[in-house]
């Protein structure tokens, strides 16, 4: 969620990811999805910030795991 005064805050757990002068405490999710005609929230845009603690508790949820790709070449 972002704030009035530019902070990011997980909207899981309430804690600042970021600050509007600042760099990023650590590294979030950010979520933006518009529903489209057969969804009951047709015509909303919903979004949200997930802090990487907050994520991994939800993906732990999943039926099918989260497919991961490991990165060989950082840049």
């Amino acid at each position: 969620m972002k704030t009035k005064d530019r902070k990011i805050i997980c909207n899981c757990c309430g804690k600042t990811l970021w600050e509007g002068a600042g760099i990023p405490r650590e590294e979030f999710l950010h979520v933006e999805k518009e529903w489209g005609y057969f969804s009951g929230k047709d015509g909303e845009i919903q979004e949200f910030d997930i802090c990487e603690a907050c994520y991994d508790q939800w993906v732990k949820s999943f039926r099918i795991p989260v497919r991961t790709i490991e990165i060989t070449e950082l840049i």
